[in-house]
């Protein structure tokens, strides 16, 4: 266990994951100096430092090694410029503790291209945006061009949606043929949920009507039909939900609507024409890997064969801009695996591909299988991540969104590629925040996005059952996030 001391609480969720990122494999505490829980704690930690009001500090223990980290604060100084000193001076410390430097340097957050695009809009030049993503954030050259190759693509997008006084919608679907072993999701088993699913879409219903009537006079840019897996409904219910999309709301200005297709195993030639019909523009087919023992280990219950065949129904229904998801760092895999995987993906030949790295989330089977310590299968995650890039660039496709997560393999990233004009709109409006977004579905989180950037969300119940009986609960919530807009 790594053992964290501060006397600061606002930082410990920066210092937590900065630790974390070294320590992939390791639990890590954070205790705040005189806290019910330091207290309690005191036979972990060992050696003793004292915090003075005018300084951070930090005494971290790692088995037999420490250190030792004080920043002193100027009167009236900015917190971020603290916060960036003191992220500086750790990473530093960390790096030559553990002979190790991230390619992202002391960026923890999940949107660096962020802070590129932020640069940008305020009239920074590129060479200026690129030296400070390494002097201030200590991200890798690399990175840091990464970051504003994104950003300079997301702006031009940007450009072209109604950010402003537009919005988008997604739409919750939270059923799945079985759950992943990585997933931790709103996500339920259809087999034991398919008696409530008119009930569910009742309650969406009723959401849905009544955002269409308070954003009715609005442009709605985007909508995006996420889960879960959508397409575990049957078509009949694939066609009510689209029928209840068109009735509440002006799509006359959408530009794209997407659906999670995911799983291949709840793929059929009749919702493929159900979604086709009723105006969908973008869908995903995510085999995650093409190799077979490792869709078993993970809980996807399909074949590569599968995969293949629902891709190949998908371009026979008329789809044209399909998105296929690989993860690297699946358990028992190795870059030769990511390699084939990426073959058979580049025969099949998608409008867009979504590299992720392996985040071991809380909640998932992943997690409690091994106990939040992480997994790190590939010896070279970032030739890995080389690997699918060099793929994509095949394939015609370039970067145009980016995140990241906590405990990712290799500290590295989730990339989007597409070829030119077939972007996911609706990933860069969520990325980047640029945008109200109203979400509709158990688990479901709406956010409203103020003049001066300052974020509120409302988020729904994740519990079916609860969200059902609770839904004027929800309206009542959305209702007191959005007046007054």
């Amino acid at each position: 266990m790594i053992v964290i001391t501060v006397n600061r609480q606002e930082f410990e969720y920066d210092i937590h994951s900065l630790v974390k990122a070294f320590y992939p494999g390791q639990e890590v505490k954070v205790f705040t100096e005189g806290s019910r829980e330091h207290i309690s704690s005191e036979g972990m930690l060992r050696g003793h430092v004292e915090f003075l009001p005018e300084e951070i500090c930090i005494r971290l223990a790692a088995g037999e090694e420490s250190l030792e980290e004080k920043v002193s604060l100027l009167p009236g100084e900015d917190r971020l410029l603290v916060k960036n000193k003191l992220k500086q001076r750790l990473y530093h410390q960390l790096s030559k503790l553990t002979g190790r430097t991230l390619p992202w340097g002391a960026l923890t957050g999940i949107r660096p291209t962020r802070l590129a695009l932020t640069l940008l809009e305020e009239g920074v030049s590129e060479d200026e945006v690129c030296r400070q993503m390494q002097e201030t954030y200590l991200a890798s050259q690399k990175k840091a061009e990464l970051s504003l190759r994104i950003a300079k693509k997301e702006q031009k997008i940007l450009s072209g949606l109604h950010t402003k006084e537009g919005y988008s919608l997604y739409l919750g679907i939270p059923f799945c043929p079985t759950t992943c072993l990585y997933c931790s999701f709103t996500s339920y088993p259809i087999a034991r949920w398919e008696k409530q699913v008119e009930d569910y879409l009742c309650a969406m219903e009723r959401e849905m009507r009544f955002l269409g009537e308070l954003f009715g006079d609005r442009p709605l840019d985007t909508v995006y039909v996420g889960g879960g897996t959508p397409t575990t409904l049957t078509p009949e219910q694939l066609k009510r939900l689209f029928a209840m999309l068109y009735r509440y709301f002006d799509t006359g200005k959408v530009q794209e609507i997407t659906v999670e297709a995911g799983r291949a195993d709840s793929i059929t030639r009749e919702k493929l024409t159900a979604l086709k019909e009723n105006g969908v523009s973008r869908i995903s087919i995510n085999p995650q890997t093409m190799k077979e023992e490792t869709l078993q280990r993970i809980g996807r219950r399909h074949t590569a064969a599968q995969v293949t065949e629902a891709f190949h129904m998908a371009r026979a229904a008329g789809f044209d801009n399909i998105n296929m998801d690989m993860i690297l760092g699946l358990p028992g895999e190795t870059t030769e695996d990511v390699a084939a995987t990426l073959g058979k993906i580049r025969e099949l030949s998608p409008e867009n591909l979504t590299v992720h790295s392996l985040a071991v989330k809380r909640g998932s089977g992943l997690y409690l299988a091994t106990e939040g310590r992480g997994v790190q299968t590939l010896q070279d995650p970032e030739e890995a991540m080389a690997i699918a890039s060099e793929g994509a660039a095949c394939m015609g496709m370039e970067p145009y969104y980016l995140y990241r997560q906590k405990n990712m393999t290799g500290n590295l990233e989730n990339v989007g590629f597409a070829c030119e004009g077939r972007e996911g709109l609706y990933n860069i409006l969520m990325m980047e925040e640029k945008q109200n977004i109203l979400a509709v579905g158990a688990g479901a989180i709406s956010k409203r996005i103020y003049p001066d950037g300052r974020i509120e969300r409302s988020e729904n119940v994740k519990d079916i059952t609860a969200y059902m009986e609770r839904i004027e609960e929800m309206l009542d919530r959305k209702k007191a996030l959005l007046q007054n807009l």
